[in-house]
């Protein structure tokens, strides 16, 4: 039997409304030497109906149920059925450009070194899209390289799940998905990196992620802000801070102090507060002593940068690499 050069993987559930042009996005691709795992989580709505006929019209479609078990297992059962060596996810609400799937496999094919590579990405309907997600937009598109993109791993996820492509055999290596209580994209992405699997991103907009209210990444409490800072203490603990027990944060804001009880659950205290409001400097906050920036060093300890006003990062990683800090050695922004 001939498998196809990719499998795209597309869990589904409950997206009558928008499936019928996910699919047709899928079905206008300019590769096509693939095959569509479409895994059916529960749907009560016309989903199994939209997904039955397409697979009448199309024989590349393959259908599966995972009986409401819901999306990690959805995933890892798809991932199970997928038979080519490359894997591309999909969701069942948003688009992929003609080219996506073609230049997404002819990147891996040309770097065998590569794991996984995402694309540029944009939001629609542009009207509905806030702020914070268009600053989101730009920060991820901007992290262009592998070392961009590991630079910034703890800041927040840095791909939009259903654009990437990777490696069926390195997402086994890892263990497939986990139901961990935070982000199963994320937790998968920071293993991923562990494990010392190569990312690029494509420059081009191949991939167009639909902005809704009811989006999971809005509704369930595995992506709160709350379930991404304890998933990015989790790995920091067994990564840039295992060996010690004590941290220096950078930032004695709502943020910092948010890090600081998220720190404790991984038996990590704060032993030192770095600020430069002025009116903060000399106290003390939770039995740490706040300091300036110049009263810092490499040698004073390891730092976590939790600032989480816009645009203030830059600033901080400029200061932090005069003083001689290394990122991700003395180093990590983790907001």
């Amino acid at each position: 039997m001939k498998f196809p050069r990719l499998s795209i993987l597309l869990p589904v559930r409950n997206e009558e409304r928008f499936l019928p042009a996910a699919l047709d996005s899928l079905q206008r691709q300019t590769m096509t030497s693939w095959e569509l795992i479409c895994v059916d989580d529960g749907s009560t709505d016309a989903t199994p109906d939209i997904l039955a006929a397409a697979a009448r019209r199309d024989g590349r479609l393959r259908l599966l149920s995972s009986s409401g078990r819901g999306l990690v297992a959805a995933l890892n059962a798809g991932l199970d059925a997928c038979r080519a060596p490359l894997v591309a996810r999909m969701d069942g609400d948003d688009i992929s450009h003609p080219r996506r799937l073609e230049l997404q496999t002819a990147k891996m094919a040309a770097e065998p070194e590569l794991g996984l590579v995402a694309c540029a990405f944009r939001h629609f309907p542009r009207q509905q899209v806030r702020m914070g997600m268009l600053a989101y937009e730009t920060w991820q598109n901007s992290l262009d390289s592998h070392e961009a993109i590991m630079r910034d791993l703890f800041v927040e996820s840095p791909f939009v799940h259903p654009s990437v492509m990777f490696r069926k055999n390195c997402i086994e290596a890892v263990g497939g998905y986990r139901e961990c209580g935070w982000a199963e994209d994320y937790d998968l992405w920071l293993r991923l990196a562990a494990a010392g699997v190569r990312f690029a991103r494509l420059p081009e907009v191949l991939f167009f992620w639909r902005e809704r209210p009811g989006r999971v990444t809005r509704t369930r409490p595995e992506y709160s802000a709350a379930a991404f800072r304890t998933c990015k203490a989790h790995y920091l603990r067994n990564g840039f801070l295992k060996g010690t027990d004590e941290v220096i944060l950078a930032g004695a804001g709502l943020e910092g102090r948010a890090w600081s009880r998220t720190l404790e659950q991984e038996k990590v205290r704060v032993g030192l507060w770095v600020d430069v409001d002025p009116r903060k400097i000399g106290r003390a906050l939770h039995g740490a002593p706040i300091v300036g920036p110049a009263e810092v060093s490499p040698a004073t300890g390891r730092m976590l940068v939790t600032v989480g006003t816009r645009g203030a990062r830059q600033q901080v990683r400029n200061w932090a690499r005069s003083a001689g800090f290394r990122e991700g050695e003395d180093f990590v922004c983790v907001t």
